[in-house]
């Protein structure tokens, strides 16, 4: 099996944080598809992501994110989209573990929360 080298992979997460990317949160699991159901309600609206440079074969959030005013329900996924509102998916997967808001609650993802990890350098 061959593995990437560092340029393919430094290639790959650039893709991951060029342009302005956002983190959406997800009430269903988004899919490869992009067929899940992105949390609404509330003013809950997705957050612009900064990343850093490429380490280790990963890229993470520079900057803390937070999610304010959230509606009430169980979040247990979240993406990386390309726009603050439609664009395309470019990534997602499960949270480490799901969270469950009431009306009006608040989720933070700290600096280095958010990782992109590119395996085979």
């Amino acid at each position: 099996m061959m593995a990437p080298s560092n340029a393919m992979i430094t290639s790959i997460a650039a893709l991951f944080s060029g342009g302005t990317p956002y983190l959406a949160l997800y009430t269903s699991n988004p899919t490869a598809a992009d067929s899940g159901t992105e949390v609404t309600g509330g003013s809950y609206a997705r957050q612009a992501i900064t990343f850093g440079s490429v380490t280790g074969g990963a890229i993470s959030n520079t900057i803390a994110l937070t999610f304010a005013g959230l509606p009430a329900g169980t979040i247990p996924y979240y993406g990386i989209r390309s726009a603050a509102s439609g664009g395309t998916l470019r990534g997602f997967g499960p949270l480490n573990s799901s969270a469950v808001t009431v009306s009006g609650d608040e989720i933070t993802f700290a600096i280095g929360a958010v990782q992109v990890t590119i395996a085979g350098s």
